[in-house]
């Protein structure tokens, strides 16, 4: 993505989080985001040696202050690492890069990573005009369509969705009879607006009732924050998500972070080496970031250990013919599903509340792909809820009354995890495991991604989206 690119989403994120100082990362195409002025550590000893470390070297190194140094937060959690305050953000220089720089030698005598930044962990790390809901008439249908199986609450899959909760009249909607869970504490702001990623995880429940109805679908507000949420907090939130109800058979999850290299985030360490022991299967968004920087959770299905108990998902556009533009790529993603222009449930249809969203637009893709992609095509114009600059006239105001059109392998995840639930409940399996790897060995259609033939997931009740024609020169 160009330099502008990583300004926006920089912009985005810290808007949805204000109270927190954020810097950008180096780390190739990804640049993933952080806090400013801490760092994380595994609880406990080796916690103390990171801290003792970065003091030193700061007390050694001319221009930063050792006595910024100390524990942030309490020394153990449920998510097993601890905040390490490194410097003060008010005071310019962010020296978590320094604070990397003193563990590196420890962490090449000891074989493995003993610090981290405390990367945000989010659910459209792109923030893609294209992402944004358009509403659909109250006599569309959904996209994928209701599958023809019926439910019974003996045989029902669970499914857990960590997300930003349900809309409060999600029961209006006919397939979500089956789901619960948490309500958005505030769906719009005081004009009215729909605050940023409201109805992501109706939207998503949606899609997942639809590709799989004999499912119990419990939907969680670990994300109801904006839809981001600090590494450090992440763990804990999965871990309290999971306990509520008990693990369930799949989780559904579209947030993560870059991160370069295979090791993935301190923050989730205890959380996945938890759920090895369960038979819980993970399903996770490849992300949106156009990059092949691996992205986490999703990125874990490459490391052996968890190839099992995880599956990640990439986009494909709407025609299912390719990659969506925005969707993350690489030898760790595992298998793509359409999440281009998806059509599902964003608020019920009782309540005609005047959701507004407001647009902006683009003249090209940001991620270099000649299609008529949603980063080219949105539906609407004018100043987008991230307040960048209008292009030009009133901004369009639409109301959100029913169905929406939503794009991201936030979307793709849920058609995947969908179709693990309906094949286990089409085997009689029980193991979602099983299901998952049976569900890969069936999968015999493919896709072309940067020259490599990967599966692909097309639900038999899904519809192409023909890709719209570009639009002609003057």
């Amino acid at each position: 993505m160009a330099p502008q690119r990583f300004r926006e989403q920089f912009d985005h994120i810290q808007r949805s989080m204000p109270d927190v100082p954020l810097a950008m990362g180096p780390d190739d195409d990804a640049r993933p985001l952080y806090e400013k002025g801490v760092v994380l550590a595994r609880s406990g000893e080796e916690a103390r040696v990171v801290e003792d470390t970065v003091r030193a070297h700061f007390a050694e190194t001319r221009g930063l202050l050792p006595d910024h140094v100390r524990r942030d937060g309490p020394e153990r959690g449920r998510g097993g690492v601890t905040r390490i305050r490194v410097g003060d953000p008010a005071l310019g220089e962010d020296t978590v890069p320094h604070a990397l720089d003193a563990l590196r030698a420890a962490e090449d005598r000891h074989g493995r990573r003993l610090v981290s930044r405390n990367h945000v962990v989010h659910i459209a790390v792109n923030a893609c005009p294209g992402d944004e809901p358009v509403p659909i008439v109250r006599s569309g249908s959904p996209n994928p369509a209701a599958a023809g199986t019926g439910y019974d609450p003996r045989t029902a899959v669970r499914v857990l969705v960590v997300d930003t909760g349900l809309v409060s009249d999600h029961r209006a909607y006919p397939l979500l009879a089956h789901t619960s869970g948490d309500t958005q504490t505030t769906e719009t702001d005081d004009g009215g607006v729909l605050r940023q990623y409201v109805g992501h995880g109706t939207f998503i429940a949606g899609i997942l009732a639809a590709v799989a109805p004999n499912t119990d679908i419990t939907v969680r507000g670990s994300l109801n924050d904006a839809g981001a949420v600090l590494e450090c907090e992440f763990g804990s939130k999965l871990f309290e998500a999971v306990e509520r109800d008990g693990w369930p058979d799949v989780i559904s999850l579209s947030a993560g972070s870059p991160a370069a290299g295979l090791h993935g985030l301190l923050g989730l360490e205890a959380f996945m080496r938890e759920l090895r022991v369960h038979r819980t299967l993970l399903v996770a968004a490849a992300g949106n970031n156009g990059s092949d920087v691996p992205f986490w959770p999703a990125a874990y299905a490459a490391l052996p250990e968890y190839a099992d108990s995880v599956l990640s998902v990439g986009a494909l556009r709407s025609d299912g013919e390719g990659p969506a533009c925005f969707s993350n790529h690489g030898s760790w993603v595992r298998v793509y599903a359409p999440g281009e222009r998806l059509t599902s449930a964003l608020t019920g249809f009782t309540a005609p509340v005047p959701y507004l969203y407001q647009h902006s637009t683009y003249d090209d893709c940001r991620f270099g792909f000649d299609y008529s992609c949603t980063c080219r095509y949105p539906r609407h114009t004018g100043v987008l809820s991230e307040d960048r600059e209008s292009t030009g006239g009133k901004p369009d105001q639409v109301m959100f009354d029913g169905l929406a059109q939503w794009s991201g392998t936030s979307f793709a995840t849920p058609v995947a995890a969908g179709l693990v639930a309906a094949l286990m409940t089409a085997d009689g399996e029980r193991d979602p495991r099983r299901a998952g790897r049976r569900l890969l060995a069936r999968a015999t259609d493919r896709t072309d991604v940067r020259g490599v033939r990967m599966p692909a997931l097309r639900p038999p009740t899904w519809r192409p989206v023909p890709v719209p024609a570009p639009a002609l020169p003057a």
